[in-house]
């Protein structure tokens, strides 16, 4: 690197993410930014260091020789950036500073809620919720400072998410394993049927969320398509569509029975293959549990038992 180089540190975030997953596409998805917007800051990035960062192969990108001396160094910046962000979090009086990264999943949420309301608020606080997928938090715990993640995949994905959480020196604990259930609006035609198969699902509309796809088409074991399909991307406006359309219905984890009832939905089994989810909680390979992490724990453990039994 030649003296007097200056570069920002977004763009190491960019560099590391496209390592990470091995796919500038998929990374700019991770970060939420267009496709074109990160090829022209990598090459920027090229640019101001003077030598290529990333090759293309037929597997994704790859990097060269001196890319890969550059993302050793580049990753030792960023873990150095957060421990000064940790020490600034001690130093910041009583005030709860706190990050956590879950999948759109009802009882989890609950969870959180039930945790949230049992905090004691007068010295104020600081929380952050990121509702999204299992590749973007494991981005944010592994790298962007959050304290702990919540994970879900199918068990036969397994392999690729233990490996990756190893590669990001991340920690895991299995909260919950269980097999998605169907939810729907109590008119729904269906609501009534003791006995729901996927041929019965035929003709109606599929909510779901957009941004699950797996990096490797390997490891795309969804279940069978349905004609019509719409994608969101947040809770709320699935259970608008579910209780406004009587026609629609979404494969979800478990649901607390007060959110049914809330939102006149039921929920019902439905047989079909690749249904093992898990949700699994992260964390640093350096992190310390403490007493908040301990009470969302607690908390959430509590809003799943609440939910292991299916309401039918």
């Amino acid at each position: 690197m030649e003296e007097g180089v200056r570069i920002n540190t977004t763009y190491l975030t960019f560099a590391l993410e496209i390592e990470r997953v091995g796919s500038i596409t998929q990374a700019a998805q991770n970060l939420y930014m267009a496709q074109p917007n990160l090829s022209k800051a990598m090459k920027e990035l090229e640019k101001e260091l003077g030598f290529v960062i990333f090759r293309r192969t037929a597997t994704g990108v790859k990097p060269t020789e001196e890319g890969a001396e550059f993302l050793y160094h580049a990753k030792r910046i960023m873990e150095q950036f957060d421990a000064v962000g940790r020490i600034s979090q001690k130093n910041g009086g009583d005030k709860l500073k706190y990050k956590i990264s879950i999948p759109r999943g009802s009882y989890i949420v609950d969870g959180f809620t039930s945790f949230i309301s049992e905090i004691q608020q007068e010295k104020g606080m600081d929380v952050t919720i990121n509702e999204t997928n299992a590749l973007g938090t494991i981005a944010n715990v592994a790298d962007r400072g959050y304290n702990i993640g919540i994970i879900r995949y199918q068990t036969i994905d397994e392999d690729y998410y233990l490996t990756m959480l190893k590669n990001n020196h991340l920690t895991y604990e299995t909260i919950w394993e269980f097999e998605y259930v169907l939810v729907m609006s109590k008119n729904h035609p269906l609501a009534q049927k003791s006995e729901i198969t996927l041929a019965d699902l035929e003709n109606y509309t599929q909510i779901t969320h957009g941004d699950e796809e797996l990096p490797h088409e390997k490891y795309n074991h969804k279940k069978k398509s349905a004609r019509n399909v719409i994608y969101v991307y947040e809770r709320g406006s699935q259970f608008d569509l579910l209780a406004n359309v009587p026609t629609t219905y979404m494969w979800v984890s478990p649901i607390p029975q007060t959110l049914l009832d809330k939102n006149s939905l039921v929920q019902r089994v439905c047989k079909a293959e690749n249904n093992l989810y898990k949700d699994v909680m992260i964390v640093r390979e350096d992190y310390h549990i403490n007493e908040y992490d301990k009470l969302f724990q607690k908390k959430l453990y509590e809003s799943k038992v609440d939910v292991s039994t299916v309401g039918q």
